[in-house]
């Protein structure tokens, strides 16, 4: 769901205060608010001005206060109907100094960007919804299909929005690895850190960084990568930005820290944090089987799009 910027926020939040009753809102349904107050412009701002009246707020209620559905805008007419549904998952992951992993798991959302005449009806299946844990619907949904079928049935908001979130646990494998090798002595720590493709996803795994935390004992660091570019930055992370990872060589970052000089070896190790993109893949596996609209118009067009990034990745020296 697209996030509101800082002036419609400002317009909800004034608007909030106004339709509050007895210490209750009368309804926080953004498709029903965004229709309520009007984001303010240079022409709202000179006719405050004029009128002496400082509210954008409508006078009268929407029709879909009271709808049975007022998440949707009433009766929206559309020359092409349109939908589509994005995978959208983040990946946290915990690996050990050993190189073991502790924690792997995936937190998904079902992102849905709907623009249907009318009062559409539409059902969303999966292939192998039983991997899904902790799932969380957006109020649209229909929860006794689910609780039956595992079948998705819902009358769509109008626009982006969220249809579900979900996680999946105990994943086996991440889609890269990190190897820090780190040795400390005579007042230097001499760092090794190679970073290549575990499992292929089979697309381009790319926006691939590291970054660590220098520790506070570190006076100065000399490291350089054979693919990428390395900063040290002002509040003394070391940011690796790798991009996508060549054919013909394994990326990797080296060089020596320079510890404080009563200190002969370095005794608390960095936590490596790591980032990456894969566009048209849903690492935990999971599958939209079908997405179906009950009284389809002629011309329906509809399209499926996943997208796998790093959340909290760690990898432990």
């Amino acid at each position: 769901m697209c996030c509101p910027n800082r002036a419609e926020l400002a317009c909800l939040l004034q608007l909030l205060d106004e339709m509050i009753d007895n210490g209750f809102p009368l309804t926080t349904e953004a498709n029903i608010l965004r229709e309520m107050i009007a984001p303010p412009n240079i022409v709202s701002k000179v006719l405050s001005v004029v009128t002496g009246n400082s509210s954008n707020v409508s006078d009268t209620l929407p029709g879909a206060t009271g709808s049975c559905i007022p998440w949707r805008a009433a009766e929206p007419k559309y020359a092409n109907n349109e939908v589509y549904v994005d995978l959208v998952e983040e990946m946290d992951a915990v690996i050990n100094r050993d190189g073991a992993l502790v924690k792997c798991e995936v937190y998904g959302e079902v992102r849905v960007n709907s623009h249907l005449s009318g009062l559409p009806d539409l059902t969303l299946s999966f292939a192998n919804p039983s991997i899904l844990d902790d799932v969380r619907f957006h109020p649209c949904v229909r929860f006794r299909p689910w609780e039956s079928h595992q079948v998705l049935s819902f009358v769509p908001p109008d626009g982006e929005f969220k249809l579900m979130s979900y996680r999946i646990k105990k994943l086996k494998s991440t889609p890269l690895y990190v190897k820090p090798q780190l040795t400390s002595d005579a007042g230097k720590c001499r760092v090794n850190v190679l970073v290549g493709i575990r499992n292929d996803p089979g697309k381009t795994i790319d926006s691939i960084t590291l970054e660590f935390q220098l520790p506070p004992c570190i006076l100065s660091a000399d490291l350089n990568s054979n693919h990428g570019t390395v900063n040290i930055l002002g509040n003394k992370i070391c940011s690796w930005t790798i991009g996508r990872i060549p054919k013909d060589k394994t990326p990797s970052l080296s060089g020596t820290l320079l510890l404080e000089t009563e200190l002969e070896r370095l005794h608390v190790f960095p936590t490596f944090r790591v980032g990456f993109r894969i566009m048209g893949v849903a690492l935990s596996g999971l599958q939209i089987d079908k997405l179906d609209l009950k009284t389809a118009p002629s011309r329906l067009y509809k399209g499926f799009r996943a997208l796998t990034r790093a959340g909290e990745f760690e990898v432990r020296s």
